[in-house]
């Protein structure tokens, strides 16, 4: 984030000493807006030149370039912008020097002006802004690192409850083509199993239909009629 800042003040600051060098003298008294951008690819002449079609159309592209890769966090798009600086003040260098013979730097306004050095040192602060800025990508890996990892990603819809644990709620086993086996409920011990019988059971009488009962199940007994 502090780069990102820091690169995007360093790069506004070279786009607006670049859009304005072309009102200020670029060679022997004249303004960098006396220069046709045609030109720099034609030669040098003593044609005067309209704003819009002067060299500060390219500059003005440029400082346009700036702000949209400051507003996209674009790295790319900052450098890219230097380099059209740089690129317009060497090549309109080389087309003066063609046409004077030579060029000076002289302080008594025949040479290479302060012009030059304001769009010189535009070009360069906006790759140095360039560098300095982090760019949206390591801002994304940066948020990435700070957000926790889950361990498992989920599982599909049809295989929620299986091994390794998920989100789902309720608790999580092991999947197997085999049935589970059915747990029988506990009645208590078996009065049968002497290893189970703690106490010794009262004896009981003979229950109806018991061999040795001497009750006929079929005609149970029943009281004489009183008299």
């Amino acid at each position: 984030m502090i780069r990102n800042i820091l690169g995007s003040l360093v790069a506004l600051a070279g786009a607006a000493s670049a859009v304005l060098s072309p009102f200020r003298d670029w060679y022997g008294g004249r303004a960098g807006q006396d220069y046709r951008v045609r030109d720099l690819f034609g030669g040098i002449t003593a044609t005067e030149s309209g704003v819009l079609v002067s060299i500060l159309l390219p500059f003005l592209f440029a400082g346009l370039l700036v702000i949209a890769g400051v507003v996209l966090r674009s790295r790319i798009a900052v450098a890219l912008a230097g380099l059209v600086v740089l690129g317009f003040t060497i090549l309109w260098m080389v087309r003066q020097g063609q046409a004077e013979g030579a060029l000076t730097v002289g302080g008594d306004g025949a040479g290479l002006q302060v012009g030059v050095a304001n769009a010189l040192a535009g070009g360069v602060l906006m790759l140095i802004g360039a560098l300095l800025m982090s760019g949206r990508g390591a801002g994304a890996r940066a948020r990435r690192e700070r957000e926790p990892v889950e361990p498992y990603a989920a599982p599909p819809a049809d295989q929620v409850d299986t091994w390794p644990p998920t989100q789902e709620p309720g608790m999580s086993t092991h999947t197997s083509p085999w049935p589970e086996p059915e747990v029988d409920p506990y009645t208590g011990p078996d009065p049968h199993d002497p290893r189970t019988r703690s106490y010794p059971q009262a004896e009981r009488g003979p229950e109806p239909g018991d061999p040795g009962d001497p009750r006929d199940p079929v005609h149970p007994p029943h009281r004489p009629p009183e008299r």
